[in-house]
């Protein structure tokens, strides 16, 4: 997994002397005259005012901006990019006690999201494993085209003058390119055996995946904004995207798939899986069952806060009746696994599994039959209640599940083999026993209860 590191540039900072060492910059970097002259030289390009010693760069910045930052994206050239994601990183940023007002929404600067978006398809265009691909060969197509600035193409020009290929198998250099050694291609291979222009090396790769997972991050804090939720929910490409880097969690970059996953779960409230069969422009063929499909692989995942924010975006999902249909057909198997969530130690499992199961309960029929009969599920639900949970809602949802079970008169014989565990829990703790007295009053005291005659003591 790659790590941002290095490349992370400071803010400017006032006065002449060498500003102090922040967040981002290494300690001992400031005591150089050549850091010195070159905040001297940040201050007279951008007032303290705008840029500040501090994280906090103000909305006009932007506003003053937008247009060079998106230009800068979608350039492609290394300097631009870079100084365009270092701007929005700070632009996006906020502490957690931090109640800044000024933060730049995204609407306000038209074409960001796109081109945000295209910085990481580039790196998911090239990020194919090693052994699946070619070997090296010699770049014949634009030989003395290497302007790209990422990795090292400048050192591609051996001692003779004659361009040599670094490829991606392996890093050894190739014979140099001749007319003699140079097959002639058919039209049908050329395609496939062709490098193309603008090959990378693996420095350049890795270049392109550190882009990759700032560009997610800028995305990720955007859609913490009120003011984009709208517009990134409704965004094919985006979701798109997103839901592609949560689909190939195995093989991706970590932090990437986390931002992505992060993104999702902050807009699922707004989002329509229909939208991926939408007349909206397409980028990447991903229909609603793939989609479903890859929030159920990440619930299965062995990283703890990707399978607790996959059981929290289920939740959210299902609260929109036009997801149902896509939904429902999983039920059997993603009840299955909120259960197991459900008896994790870890609090905040538990507490993403019976939020999205008591939005489940509250769906049809169909669901409460199906939870009541999953296996060790009232169990579970019974001892988060008895632990109990420390966030006592979380305790509230978990007998709430309970008091739906036992509304369909189907469950009633399964719950009635619980009786003495909700009597015990009505007497022990006052705050949920006004939930479970309902409970055992539709266990024993309703007329289409097979055993309402020899155990309706709980009756009026």
């Amino acid at each position: 997994m790659q790590k941002r590191e290095q490349g992370k540039s400071g803010g400017a900072s006032g006065g002449a002397t060498a500003p102090p060492a922040k967040r981002g910059r290494p300690f001992g970097s400031t005591s150089s005259s050549a850091a010195a002259a070159a905040a001297a030289a940040a201050d007279t390009a951008a007032p303290s005012t705008l840029l500040g010693p501090s994280l906090h760069v103000h909305s006009s910045f932007a506003d003053q901006n937008n247009k060079r930052i998106v230009l800068a994206l979608q350039s492609g050239l290394k300097s631009e990019l870079l100084w365009a994601l270092n701007t929005l990183t700070l632009l996006s940023f906020k502490e957690k006690d931090d109640m800044r007002r000024d933060s730049t929404p995204l609407a306000k600067i038209p074409g960001l999201l796109d081109a945000l978006l295209q910085v990481i398809d580039d790196w998911r265009d090239i990020s194919v494993q090693k052994d699946l691909t070619k070997s090296p060969r010699v770049r014949n197509l634009g030989a003395n085209s290497f302007v790209t600035g990422f990795g090292i193409e400048y050192d591609a020009l051996g001692s003779n003058g004659n361009l040599q290929h670094f490829g991606l198998g392996s890093g050894s250099s190739l014979t140099e390119a001749s007319p003699n050694n140079v097959t002639k291609l058919h039209s049908a291979e050329w395609w496939t055996n062709e490098d193309g222009l603008f090959n990378v090396d693996d420095e350049g790769r890795a270049e392109k995946q550190q882009c990759a997972v700032v560009a997610s991050n800028v995305i990720r804090n955007f859609s913490f904004m009120p003011e984009n939720e709208v517009i990134m929910a409704q965004h094919r490409h985006c979701l798109e995207t997103v839901f592609q880097c949560i689909e190939d969690y195995v093989t991706e970059d970590e932090e990437l798939v986390t931002n992505a996953l992060e993104t999702v779960v902050n807009l699922a409230p707004l989002l329509d899986l229909r939208i991926f069969s939408s007349s909206k422009t397409s980028y990447i063929k991903i229909k609603e069952k793939r989609a479903v499909q890859a929030i159920m692989g990440m619930l299965g995942s062995t990283v703890k806060a990707w399978h607790c924010a996959a059981a929290e975006l289920l939740g959210r999902l299902i609260i929109n009746p036009d997801n149902e249909p896509f939904l429902l057909p999983i039920v059997p198997q993603l009840h299955k696994r909120l259960v197991d969530l459900v008896s994790f130690p870890a609090f905040d499992a538990q507490a993403a599994a019976v939020g999205a199961l008591y939005n489940l309960a509250e769906v049809n029929m169909d669901c409460r039959l199906k939870l009541a009969s999953e296996r060790w599920a009232i169990d579970r639900l019974l001892k988060v209640i008895k632990t109990p949970h420390p966030v006592p809602e979380i305790c509230r949802k978990a007998a709430m599940i309970l008091e739906s079970l036992v509304s369909e008169p189907q469950n009633r014989p399964l719950l009635l083999a619980y009786e003495s565990a909700f009597a015990e829990i009505l007497f022990s703790d006052g705050k949920y026993s006004d939930t479970f007295a309902r409970i055992l009053y539709e266990l024993t005291a309703r007329p289409n209860s097979k055993f309402s005659a020899a155990r309706g003591v709980w009756g009026m």
